[in-house]
Order: structure tokens, then C-alpha cells, then sequence
């Protein structure tokens, strides 16, 4: 009997599953309608918005911009940057430009260096310009390419190891001339018609270009900086005329751009006697100017010789105009590990955006130092945060 049982079920098993299989069903379900895909437009810039560059330094290839809100704490959306890019903002803040490169197998193949044009709007790239394969591959800074102030010009640094800088048309999307750089590196902009680039000598290059994007005279500055005794971070911090640049041992140099040349303020420190050489900036981004109230932040970190790419364990506040210190906000306070990289917004409610070694986004009330809120994993490594 056990035995006759098991063949019925079996048979009738067999039975329901050739029905389930041919059966017509009684109700046929509704087809689903067919979806469109349509592109959104987000809100105009505003100040608490930032351009977070996730410089992806696990998997290079595939590094991305993401755009975050620090009133609301969404994230708005991303942009793809390929490998090892560099990145910048319109002067009107409605375009972002991505110095990037790709190879045709992935890491490998033929490579094709490019600038990419974003429509802020709608995070769409719009339009490229194909250039040489010398794009220099560094670490994020304002300098690795730039708009010029009337927006009439791109320009990109290169790196062969010769080092040069490419001159672009973002209006017919072309490469216009390549200016040799006599071994200086970067592309600081000023004015609508003027680059200047760091030496290693410690001087600064200038290049005055005519109309069409060509050389028309060139002028090397005197040394306002000693590489060997202090070097300076090349990740320029911008204030009202020009850049401030930090060094390694804590000096604060100001180059005032707004003439035919850079003039050089005297230097003033950021540590006292006792401080110099024990407490030290470092990071990816080491500091940020509320331009309008003079404020500047900057991550310290205690540490030694060769610490200048460590994170700071807290954000000093200074004052620019008597060159004091006025706050200190210890990152342990608030449980975040050191900060990488820091910017603040520039309206008359600012704040602070802090990225940390952990790739948690910090947003800090810039005038009270009242951590606001922390976005947790913004990307791998968020290494440059540009506010439009």
C-alpha cells in the first residue's frame, strides 16, 4: 500500500506540473506599460551644494563626482570621471569641466586623454575636446585644469615629463596651442588672458596669452618659497585676489594675482615657536577662506617629517587679517577620524564640508564649529570638494 501511494502522488505531480506548463490561465494579467526613460533637472545651484571628487584610488578607473546638498544631506546625483581626473567649476557655476583619460581595454589599450563638459543642470555631458596624451595624472587641486575669469579659455596641464599646458576653446571645442612650461607644473589662471605655473625653484611662471590663445610674453617671478627648507602644498587656497598656498612646517604664503604679474606677501605662520614642526597641515585639501569674513580652516594633525599627507585630528579656524588663531575643533569630539579635505561655502551663512580618511562627509556649522551632520561612505576617497 506505501508503495501505491508514492505512484499516485508522483502521478499526480507529474500531472499538475504539465498543467502549470501548458494550461491556459483563466485571467490573463494585464501587460505592464512600457516604461520611458526621462532626464530631470535639478534646482539652480545654491552655496550649500558640493562637488565631491571621489577619486576612486582603489579601482582608478572608475573614479566619480558626487553632488551633495548640505541643508537637505541628499545626494543629488554623480558624474563619471574615468581615471585620475582633474576637475573644475564654471565661473557661473552652470558647467563642470572633467580632465580625464581612458584606455580602450579598460587599464590597458590605447589611451585618449579628454575634457569633458557637464550641464550642471541635468549632471549630462554635453559636449569633449580629445586632447594630446600628456594629460598630467596627479592628485586632485584647483590647478589641474581651469576655466580662464571671462570663461573664453580651458587650460590643462601637462605632464610627458616635460611639462607644458594646453590652451582650449570650450565655445568651438578645440585645442587652440600648447605653451611650454620650461619644467614649472600647473595652471593657476588670472584675469581672462593669464597662467602661471609652480616651479621647483621656488619662483612662479607666468604666461600673458593674446586673443587666439598663443603666447605673448612670459615673465618668471623671484623665489617667494624654499623647496628645500619648506616646501610649499600646491593645492592653492583661493582668497579675494589671488591664492593662499601653506607650507609643510605651517607658513602662509598669499600671491596676490590681480595684476599683469603675482606679488608675494610677507609669509605668516600658522604654528607658534614652540608648535613648528610638531603640528603640521596635511591631506588632500588642506584648507579653506570664508573670503568674506577672512576666515580660514585648515586640518592639523601632530606629526613629524613626512606626515604632510595625513589627515587632520582637528580644524584650526584663523583669522586673515591678524593672522591669529581663533578656534580649534578636535575631530574626536564628534567621533570622525582626520579630515582629508575641507571647504566652505561662500554666502553669509556658511558651512564647513569636511571629508575624512574614512570617506564620511562632515557639514559643519562654519561660523559655531555645531557639527550639523554626517554623511557616511561619500564614495571611497573623497580627496577635492569644490562649492559653486
Amino acid at each position: 500500500m506505501a508503495c501505491t501511494g508514492i505512484l499516485m502522488k508522483t502521478a499526480l505531480t507529474r500531472a499538475t506540473l504539465l498543467c502549470l506548463a501548458t494550461c491556459t490561465p483563466l485571467f490573463a494579467a494585464p501587460p505592464l506599460p512600457a516604461e520611458h526613460l526621462t532626464v530631470t533637472s535639478l534646482a539652480p545651484n545654491n552655496p550649500h551644494r558640493v562637488y565631491v571628487l571621489d577619486e576612486a584610488f582603489f579601482n582608478e578607473i572608475d573614479s566619480r563626482i558626487h553632488l551633495f546638498d548640505g541643508d537637505t544631506y541628499r545626494r543629488l546625483g554623480q558624474i563619471d570621471s574615468g581615471f585620475n581626473p582633474g576637475f573644475n567649476l564654471s565661473p557661473d557655476g552652470k558647467t563642470t569641466i572633467i580632465g580625464t583619460t581612458y584606455f580602450s581595454r579598460g587599464s590597458r589599450g590605447t589611451r585618449t586623454d579628454v575634457v569633458e563638459f557637464t550641464d550642471n543642470s541635468t549632471l549630462s555631458t554635453k559636449h569633449e575636446i580629445v586632447l594630446p596624451s600628456k594629460r598630467a595624472l596627479t592628485l586632485p587641486t584647483y590647478f589641474n585644469l581651469a576655466f580662464s575669469a571671462d570663461s573664453h579659455f580651458v587650460y590643462v596641464s601637462y605632464v610627458t615629463p616635460a611639462a607644458s599646458f594646453g590652451v582650449l576653446d570650450p565655445a568651438k571645442y578645440t585645442v587652440l596651442d600648447e605653451i611650454d612650461t620650461a619644467g614649472c607644473v600647473l595652471v593657476i589662471p588670472s584675469g581672462p588672458n593669464r597662467v602661471s605655473s609652480l616651479c621647483e625653484s621656488g619662483r612662479m611662471l607666468t604666461v600673458t596669452l593674446d586673443a587666439q590663445g598663443h603666447e605673448g610674453s612670459r615673465q618668471m617671478s623671484d623665489a617667494f618659497f624654499d623647496p628645500d627648507k619648506d616646501p610649499i602644498f600646491v593645492q592653492g587656497v583661493p582668497i579675494n585676489n589671488g591664492y593662499a598656498f601653506l607650507s609643510f612646517l605651517g607658513e602662509v604664503h598669499e600671491v596676490d594675482f590681480s595684476g599683469a604679474q603675482p606679488t608675494f606677501h610677507e609669509p605668516w605662520s600658522l604654528v607658534t615657536a614652540a608648535e613648528r614642526g610638531h603640528w603640521r597641515t596635511g591631506g588632500t585639501q588642506v584648507g579653506a577662506i570664508h573670503r568674506s569674513s577672512g576666515k580660514l580652516f585648515v586640518p592639523m594633525h601632530q606629526g613629524g617629517e613626512g606626515t604632510h599627507k595625513d589627515g587632520g585630528t582637528e580644524i584650526w579656524v584663523f583669522d586673515m587679517k591678524s593672522h591669529q588663531r581663533v578656534a580649534r575643533w578636535p575631530m574626536a569630539r564628534a567621533k570622525l577620524a582626520p579630515v582629508l579635505a575641507v571647504q566652505v561655502s561662500q554666502d553669509d551663512a556658511p558651512i564647513l564640508f569636511a571629508a575624512t580618511s574614512q570617506s564620511d562627509m562632515a557639514v559643519f556649522d562654519a561660523l559655531t564649529g555645531q557639527l550639523r551632520h554626517v554623511e557616511k561612505q561619500m564614495g571611497q576617497t573623497p580627496w577635492l570638494l569644490l562649492t559653486p
